[in-house]
């Protein structure tokens, strides 16, 4: 499924959502907000709360991001942990699991995430928009945190 309208005001072409059937109805209630928001989404699944592997939808919505075919990523389980786990092992994925506003805000500015994973089970859907609106409008910072991420990017290759 597709997301439909005009892009907003933001630098994000289109984003990959999946979930897992734990944050299947988070997930649909985010695709809502896209669409208002006119982002385009492509929606790597799950299609309804019947059990599924996250394994297998974070691999999907990491390799659409890293493939480029993705500005951003959004995953959904039960806690965003396990989707995390699981997409950060896609070399070039920066997944992260977000609790609340500032944590998304934090993951981009700071961490440049392209990923975010929120709980389905954890996260009431009001908070979830405000998160996911933080993490798609807010820019990386660079500077300081670039040494980081070479860091991080370093371990990846296991050039360490």
């Amino acid at each position: 499924q597709s997301g439909r309208g005009n892009r907003v005001e933001s630098r994000i072409v289109r984003v990959a959502i999946g979930s897992d059937h734990a944050g299947f109805d988070l997930k649909e209630t985010i695709k809502a907000l896209l669409d208002q928001l006119r982002i385009p989404y492509e929606d790597f699944g799950s299609a309804s709360t019947a059990s599924v592997d996250y394994p297998d939808l974070a691999a999907a919505v990491s390799h659409a991001v890293v493939d480029g075919g993705a500005d951003r990523g959004i995953l959904v389980c039960g806690t965003g942990i396990g989707m995390a786990m699981a997409a950060n092992k896609i070399g070039g994925v920066r997944a992260a699991v977000v609790w609340d506003e500032s944590s998304a805000r934090f993951s981009r500015a700071h961490n440049n995430a392209n990923i975010m994973a929120l709980g389905g089970r954890t996260t009431p859907a009001d908070r979830a928009m405000d998160m996911v609106r933080a993490f798609l409008t807010t820019e990386y910072e660079g500077g300081r945190h670039e040494r980081r991420l070479e860091k991080i990017a370093r371990l990846e290759r296991k050039d360490s």
